[in-house]
């Protein structure tokens, strides 16, 4: 084992494992997917550490318990087709990738974009689908999705998103203020009905988009 496998296994097993996430196949993915990979090289020596870190366009890559507990969250199976809104620099793609049949990942950012789909092209990970676009608007050609992530805090559930759920289909968003919100899972329990469950305060970026906030911080108006 080298001395990043050795890093790995002990951020699983302390970071993730050791606050509660049990899911199996979560847990091998993270064991797998290579975070070191999905870092820009001058943090690429704290990847394994219990904190998010900077990425390029400004950006972040979240803690990594914070990635495992929005996809345990979302309860995804091996045939699910799964839409991430806020790509990043990939790696909660990556994971998801090792879980699920399909991943459909969006950003804002061109760079960051290019830069993630080149680590997956690299890794081999060849179920994942990538575009530059706003992701508040979701991706309708590609939906129904059985789950959506969205690694950033809106003002409230993007409609859009909402539309783009198969039944039975969970989507897992902070919602709230530009300071905190609370991390909320919302099942389709039939086309017209949505369950709503409370998982805890978290704080994300914001979620910037035409369902979501503006630069400036405001909600846009619908």
């Amino acid at each position: 084992m080298t001395a990043t496998e050795a890093q790995r296994e002990t951020m699983v097993e302390q970071q993730i494992a050791g606050r509660g996430i049990s899911d199996a196949a979560l847990l091998d993915a993270m064991h797998k997917v290579p975070r070191e990979a999905f870092v820009p090289d001058a943090v690429r020596e704290f990847a394994y550490e219990d904190s998010p870190l900077p990425i390029e366009a400004g950006q972040t890559i979240s803690q990594p318990y914070i990635v495992a507990l929005m996809i345990e969250a979302a309860r995804i199976g091996s045939t699910d087709r799964v839409l991430e809104i806020g790509l990043g620099s990939g790696y909660a793609a990556a994971v998801m990738s090792r879980i699920a049949g399909q991943v459909c990942a969006i950003d804002r950012h061109a760079e960051l974009t290019a830069l993630a789909l080149g680590r997956m092209v690299r890794l081999g990970y060849d179920n994942v689908a990538i575009r530059t676009a706003d992701g508040t608007a979701g991706w309708p050609e590609r939906a129904p999705f059985d789950a959506i992530l969205v690694a950033a805090g809106g003002p409230e559930l993007p409609a859009p998103l909402c539309r783009q759920l198969a039944i039975g289909g969970r989507l897992v968003m902070p919602v709230g203020d530009i300071e905190e919100q609370r991390l909320m899972r919302v099942t389709r329990a039939t086309a017209g009905s949505f369950e709503s469950e409370d998982l805890g305060a978290v704080r994300f970026v914001p979620l910037v988009g035409a369902h979501g906030w503006t630069r400036e911080g405001e909600a846009m108006p619908e």
